[in-house]
Formats: structure tokens, sequence, C-alpha cells
């Protein structure tokens, strides 16, 4: 029941209206009896830091920062954790004890969720695409220590940029999407995770839509696990292809539910909601959608 008391949390980006966010959020927060409650805002570009700005003010217990806004909060908090700073993302804040934002960003240890009982230790990976989301993939897939990461992208800029920034932790082997060496890669890994937009809902000729197209995938053997970050729609063009071949396949929906428990948590002080309240309430909303 909302009251003149409820405080409440917010989501913060452009657009905000397809976000899932608040269905599993609300119920997580209904779950734990707290007078909290989870909203979206849409927000423009040139009000970002007036809208920041002024939640402080008023009774705003914490933040959820999505696209196009991860690194361009930066500038506007007082405490960034050390994920965040490494992956130059910030998806998660709340006000520190002088009214400020510190920041963090949960999308590493909800990535890794879904991954942690496979013993995938010293294994091949590969991973698609050299965007924002990558930068969490790898960091994860170092965490879980993967022997070797590859990144295949059509970008040869982002690509470079994301092989400094992690070299330093692990050997990655960068190539472009039309690289022949790929196909060899692709037959030998044990993990495949596609970051790109390729097979969103949003997508246009969405039908049957893989990433780098159906020829890239040709070497694609049973044995490797296709994990795709798109949960809408559930399972994509992507995930379709792989289990036909066999393949272990993991949606999207799991790192979308993992990231927002751990969010939760920075907000509340460390109170823990159990997986499934927050992923049933998702799987019900999106069965009845």
């Amino acid at each position: 029941m909302i009251s003149s008391k409820t405080s409440f949390i917010a989501l913060i980006g452009n657009p905000v209206s397809h976000s899932l966010s608040p269905i599993m959020q609300n119920a997580a927060l209904q779950y734990l009896g707290l007078d909290l409650i989870y909203i979206a805002i849409p927000c423009k570009d040139k009000d970002l830091e007036l809208v920041l700005n002024s939640l402080k003010k008023i009774n705003c217990k914490g933040l959820n920062i999505t696209i196009p806004y991860k690194e361009k909060v930066f500038n506007l908090c007082s405490e960034i954790s050390p994920v965040a700073s490494k992956l130059k993302a910030i998806n998660t804040l709340k006000l520190n004890s002088e009214k400020e934002w510190s920041a963090t960003n949960t999308d590493v240890e909800g990535f890794i969720y879904p991954l942690k009982t496979l013993k995938l230790i010293k294994k091949e990976s590969i991973v698609l695409g050299s965007g924002g989301a990558a930068r969490s993939v790898i960091q994860g897939l170092i965490n879980l220590n993967f022997s070797t990461i590859s990144v295949i992208s059509r970008n040869k800029s982002s690509l470079d940029e994301l092989i400094k920034n992690f070299g330093s932790q692990i050997e990655i082997q960068g190539l472009l999407n039309n690289d022949n060496r790929a196909q060899n890669l692709i037959e030998e890994a044990d993990l495949i995770v596609n970051t790109t937009p390729v097979g969103m809902e949003t997508t246009k000729n969405k039908e049957n839509l893989l990433p780098f197209g159906e020829n890239f995938w040709r070497s694609l053997n049973s044995k490797s696990i296709i994990y795709d970050l798109i949960y809408n729609p559930a399972p994509t063009s992507l995930l379709k292809f792989s289990a036909k071949k066999g393949c272990k396949t993991i949606d999207g929906l799991q790192m979308l539910v993992a990231q927002g428990l751990k969010s939760l948590s920075f907000w509340t002080d460390g109170l823990e909601v159990p997986f499934h309240i927050m992923n049933d309430a998702l799987k019900n909303y999106l069965k009845n959608k």
C-alpha cells in the first residue's frame, strides 16, 4: 500500500518504457515488506544532471542507470566502486551519509550468476561484440578463470580499446567478424556469449537473425554453451538455432534478475531476496503480456 511515507527507487534512462526492472523490483520490495516502490523515469540528455541532483533532495533511496547514461553519470557521483571504474560504466546508485551519490556496477555479478555452477575454469570462451556489455562479460569471464577469451566484432577501434583495457589481466584475442580464424575458434569454444543487439525484438526484419549471419555459425558444435544477453524475445533466433545443434543455451533473463538482486542488496545495505521471487514475477508478466 503506497502512503505519504512511501519512498522510491527509480530507473533513469532513455527510453525506459520497455524495461522489466519495475516488475521484478516491486515484487522483491513487496516480498521484503519495505515501504518502497520502484519506478521508471525517462530522462533527456540535457536534463540528466538536474534530475540526479533533484532526486537527492526528495525521498529517493537509490537509482538504476541504463542506456545511454551508464558512462555519463560518472561526474555526478562522489564515490565510485572499483568494478564500476574498471568497466567505465555505472548501473546502480544510492545516497551516502553526506547525501551524495555512491555508485557501483552489478552487471558482472549478474552475468556470472547462471555460469557459477558449470565448472568452466580453464575453458575457452568467445565474446561477440565490443560495446559496453562486452566489458562486463569479459570481466566476468576473467573472474571465472577462463583460460582464453576471444572477442569478435565488426568494430576495430572498440575491439582494440577492449584489448588494451583488459590485456593486463588476461590475454585477449581480437578478431573482426569476417576473419577466417573465427571458424576454428567457434568449433573449439566451450562458451560463446552474444553481447550484440542482433536478435532483439526491436530489430527490424527480426526473423531468423543471427549475429554476423548464419554462415558465421557453420562450425558450431553441440559441446558449446551459448549465452545470449538478449531476453526478449525468448528464445532468440540464436538460441533456437543453437538448441537444434544440441547446445546448452542461456538467455539474458537470469542476468537481468541477478544484477537486479545485487542492486537491491546495495540499496538496502545487504538485504537478500530469493532469486525465484524476481524471476517468477518476470516470467508471469512475460507469459501474460
